[in-house]
């Protein structure tokens, strides 16, 4: 199967367009938030507060990485849990965000909002954090330093692998690919 290249930020019409079950490489932009972080950016949000960055077609990246070797722009940065941000996922999406990656199911609300919000979540391979870290060229921290890896990150990739899981119609490999291996 042919890999799909798309380039940050994204937008309704890209978001359409991914199908679960396609594999990306994605270029630009991405960030990087755990639970920490979405609780204080969920807090922002509710407190009126001013953001520090505009969600608007962005991708957040579940992921803590791990301290960068000298020379090096990261350490590994493989994908987290997701589910543990669905209570802080709608804020955001309803601020523009476009995309999410990370491991494992969503809820059932997280995937109404992304379908609400034109919005896709990829799957990044767990256990491949030092192959990802290959990817990101160069790492910011944006907002939250006190966190540590958990800080909200800006990072630049080019050809970071995913793979589509829950498109913007709802379609969800998790519950469509397990039957097809059932005996």
């Amino acid at each position: 199967m042919d890999k799909i290249l798309i380039n940050t930020p994204l937008n309704d019409e890209k978001c359409k367009s991914l199908k679960a079950g396609d594999q990306v490489l994605i270029s630009g932009e991405i960030y990087t938030a755990r639970d920490a972080a979405h609780l204080k950016l969920v807090n922002l949000i509710r407190n009126n507060e001013a953001l520090p960055m505009d969600f608007n077609g962005q991708i957040i990246y579940y992921a803590g990485p791990s301290p960068a070797r000298p020379g090096a722009v990261i350490g590994a940065c493989g994908p987290t849990t997701s589910y543990r941000m669905d209570d802080l996922t709608d804020p955001l999406l309803e601020k523009g965000l476009k995309g999410m990656i990370g491991k494992g199911d969503r809820e059932e609300k997280v995937i109404d909002s992304m379908k609400k919000h034109t919005a896709i979540y990829f799957a990044a391979i767990g256990g491949a954090g030092a192959l990802i870290a290959s990817t990101i060229k160069s790492n910011t921290v944006v907002a939250f330093e006190e966190l540590g890896p958990e800080a909200l990150r800006r990072l630049e990739v080019v050809d970071f692998p995913a793979i589509v899981v829950i498109d913007s119609e709802g379609n969800n490999l998790y519950e469509t690919e397990p039957d097809k291996y059932k005996k």
